[in-house]
């Protein structure tokens, strides 16, 4: 099974000469300490992922220990914010769980005269979540296509509408499947959509949710419903799906 498939990169794309974010893990230890400059004020403001909301948080309060003159503002209203809010400079920084697309680019550009700079900060992986008392053993890429895809344009697999055609027994086999995702402004929404729908259209009834947490809760709260989000917002309500490449492939279990 191939695991990019289901990791992601995720980066700030900054505007300007703004760039301090790095791999941690990779830092080296020789790298000399930081030194603040003095009489740094102002405004900075970022526009964009959701997911990546808590890392701004935690970086921009980390920022303020040695900055406390300048007024950090986060809005994290989804990946898709962040390129017309850096083009329109209404934002400094515009985190992304994505790619940007060659028409965000090429407007950036445009206007500019140069391209926005992009800098990988994270790597998230993405998971799909049942409710805990769901006994579902695992699910193939093309089962979790036929169950949020409105085409399957990934297989020949029909749709799937209740757990029974899943092979769950009893009760469960008569239980409609509830869905919950995130919004079309979302980067998690876009990746899903290419990658595990093959650029399908999702289905109509999928319950479109604010923020990755929220699909989690949402998720936790029904024991009918599936979900995807990242595996940072798991929860003790919710279990991740082990995955298959194919039908015939052993499911591998979220580990991350």
């Amino acid at each position: 099974m191939s695991v990019s498939r289901y990791l992601r990169v995720s980066a700030l794309v900054v505007a300007g000469l703004l760039g301090y974010c790095a791999y941690a893990a990779q830092a080296s230890a020789d790298l000399p300490r930081y030194t603040p400059v003095r009489g740094i004020t102002g405004n900075l403001s970022s526009v964009g992922s959701d997911t990546l909301a808590n890392l701004m948080i935690l970086w921009s309060d980390e920022f303020k220990r040695f900055y406390p003159n300048v007024n950090v503002q986060i809005q994290a209203s989804g990946s898709s914010t962040a390129p017309p809010a850096l083009t329109e400079r209404t934002a400094n920084v515009g985190p992304v769980s994505r790619e940007l697309k060659d028409n965000e680019i090429e407007a950036f550009e445009t206007r500019y005269g140069y391209k926005p700079t992009a800098v990988p900060v994270a790597i998230d992986a993405l998971a799909v979540f049942v409710h805990k008392d769901n006994p579902i053993a695992g699910l193939s890429m093309n089962a979790v296509d036929a169950i949020f895809s409105l085409n399957q344009r990934c297989s020949n697999t029909p749709s799937f509408v209740e757990w029974g055609q899943l092979g769950l027994p009893g009760s469960w086999g008569r239980r409609n499947i509830q869905l919950f995702g995130r919004n079309s402004v979302s980067g998690t929404y876009g990746y899903f959509k290419e990658e595990v729908l093959c650029s399908g259209d999702f289905k109509n009834n999928v319950n479109e949710q604010p923020g990755s947490a929220s699909v989690v809760q949402s998720v936790g709260t029904s024991i009918n419903a599936i979900g995807y989000s990242g595996m940072g917002n798991r929860t003790s309500s919710v279990r991740a799906v082990p995955l298959a490449a194919g039908a015939s492939d052993e499911f591998v279990a979220a580990t991350a």
